[in-house]
């Protein structure tokens, strides 16, 4: 299977929420990784930059047209696009990811979307609160008794997450991608979490 992480990014796209994830993908605690597991790809509908809800640019490495089928897993980055006509381009990218039993991390709007389009109906998950769940998903949605009220939520290599939640995110991502140890990859939780005066405190 092609090693690399595809994250989706849609016009007025949530940059912090993809992060963490990528972040700890490429580099270790001391330097970028030089023989990494994974490799971070940015898809957008086309090679066009994109640009997110700060004015970050971002020039995408394929668009939906030039994607790979083969990767090892789909990040749906959320932001103000999921709610747009140009979001309904990414259904069948998604359900071709699912059937094909890749992962699918998504966060946020990301994760209403997957409600909207009923990719949530067999399995665990969460997202910016059930309420909005059911507003996006509509008579989609059938599955609101498996909302759970947490940060992120992984079931059956999907992984949804709430808008505050992108250490959460990346936490359940890593662990289904096996990007390192368990062990390591809690430490880096709880680095960037707790913050390094809580872990090194030297009083």
């Amino acid at each position: 299977m092609n090693n690399e992480v595809l994250y989706i990014l849609l016009p007025d796209y949530a940059a912090h929420e993809a992060v963490y994830l990528s972040q700890a993908i490429a580099s270790d605690e001391f330097a970028l990784k030089e023989a990494p597991k994974y490799v971070n790809k940015v898809v957008a509908p086309t090679l066009e930059p994109v640009k997110s809800i700060g004015g970050f640019r971002t020039v995408p490495d394929y668009s939906f047209d030039t994607m790979p089928g083969d990767y090892a897993a789909l990040v749906l980055v959320g932001g103000f696009g999921w709610s747009t006509p140009v979001a309904e381009l990414v259904v069948p990218i998604v359900r071709d990811a699912i059937e094909k039993g890749r992962i699918v991390g998504a966060i946020c709007n990301g994760a209403s979307f997957l409600a909207k389009h009923g990719f949530l109906n067999t399995v665990k998950h969460t997202g910016n609160g059930p309420e909005q769940l059911r507003l996006w998903g509509g008579d989609s949605y059938t599955n609101p008794e498996g909302y759970v009220h947490a940060q992120a939520v992984g079931d059956r290599n999907i992984v949804t997450a709430n808008g505050s939640a992108t250490l959460e995110f990346a936490r359940e991502m890593l662990s289904l991608l096996g990007n390192d140890t368990p062990e390591r990859i809690e430490m880096y939780y709880q680095f960037n979490k707790q913050g390094f005066c809580n872990l090194f405190n030297d009083n």
